[in-house]
């Protein structure tokens, strides 16, 4: 690393954007009780109160950019600090690079990773009669990106589509994978509007071979359309994903268990199944991930139960209320993504 500035008094914040311009150190003496102003106030104060007099700014340059930028202090009575010093501390900063450089490449990753996810996860479209509401939660502990995904569109003869599902795996692959993913299930339901949920899903799951052949992803798909009477029906087929919910008006809830089918991804042999269900009037449809009701060390059925506990007390609440209720009342763990997407079928006469 090149060799410090000359030691002078500057109390300007240039002098820590000509040490990052330059990618070179710069070398700054100060009166004690007067630090420079170049730093927060909260750093004022404590390298007013250690008694130091003189500093060093040492940028870190990794793959050409400043990755960091370390301060290095002297105090008390001892001399300033010596080009030797400077250039020592420069070699010891070093051997940070490669750890430096991991991280911003890890953080870049991420950027672009959030930035896909959520140019996918848009606002559900607005559907006549019917109220849609979607929320998506990133993990506040997880240092990657999951592959959660949700999913709403409407078909040309009247009926709509809801999907929920989730993608294996926690980085930036297993985000471009949701989205190959989202978007397949979205054309191929579009194209082939007039099959069942699971016909599609079958479809996909041959789809996912011209991928990386490795690919597996649970999902969850639903069609919704009015029957000869003008009442709501419903039809889906789940893949390997947790059972859809549904809470009527009055307040009671029960999964959607009747078309299970293995996840996504595995050429299992056997036939893809839907089933059927009427939506009554005021009934809410929930779909949602698993970080909504997976903990660690207990079985699922428990946080599923809570799950359905939950929503049957919110089910005469506001669909966006319900599902902003359902993220802050559930003991999540925070270690997965939550997504889900909620509909409701408005009260019998409105």
């Amino acid at each position: 690393m090149a060799g410090g500035a000359p030691l002078r008094e500057h109390y300007s914040a240039e002098v820590l954007r000509q040490a990052v311009g330059q990618r070179r150190p710069a070398h700054i003496a100060f009166p004690l009780g007067r630090p420079p102003i170049l730093y927060p106030e909260a750093v004022r104060t404590w390298i007013t109160e250690i008694g130091a007099h003189n500093l060093v700014i040492l940028p870190i340059v990794v793959e050409g950019d400043v990755g960091a930028v370390v301060t290095a202090c002297v105090r008390g009575d001892r001399p300033p600090m010596s080009p030797a010093d400077i250039d020592l501390m420069g070699q010891i900063l070093d051997h940070t690079h490669d750890a430096i450089g991991n991280a911003l490449r890890f953080r870049r990753t991420q950027r672009v990773a959030l930035a896909l996810q959520h140019s996918l996860l848009a606002d559900p479209p607005h559907l006549p009669g019917l109220e849609l509401v979607a929320r998506y939660q990133a993990s506040p502990t997880a240092a990657e990106i999951g592959g959660d995904w949700y999913d709403a569109f409407p078909l040309s003869g009247g009926a709509v589509k809801l999907v929920i599902g989730d993608v294996a795996g926690h980085d930036l692959a297993a985000a471009v994978c949701m989205s190959q993913v989202r978007n397949m299930l979205r054309a191929l339901a579009v194209d082939h509007e007039q099959e069942s949920p699971a016909d599609v899903l079958r479809r996909l799951n041959g789809a996912l071979e011209t991928l990386d052949g490795e690919t597996t992803a649970t999902c969850a798909l639903t069609r919704l359309e009015r029957d000869a009477e003008g009442l709501w029906r419903l039809t889906y087929s789940v893949a390997g994903h947790l059972p859809p919910l549904l809470v009527i008006g009055g307040g009671n809830g029960r999964f959607l268990q009747e078309a299970d089918n293995p996840l996504l991804g595995l050429d299992h042999g056997r036939p893809w199944i839907s089933a059927a269900e009427p939506l009554p009037p005021g009934g809410t449809l929930l779909l949602y991930t698993d970080g909504l009701v997976e903990r660690r060390g207990e079985d699922i059925g428990d946080g599923l139960e809570r799950l359905r506990r939950r929503a049957e007390a919110l089910a005469r609440q506001p669909l966006g209320r319900f599902c902003d209720e359902l993220l802050t009342g559930m003991p999540v763990t925070g270690e997965d993504d939550i997504a889900m997407i909620a509909l409701r079928v408005p009260p019998a006469g409105r």
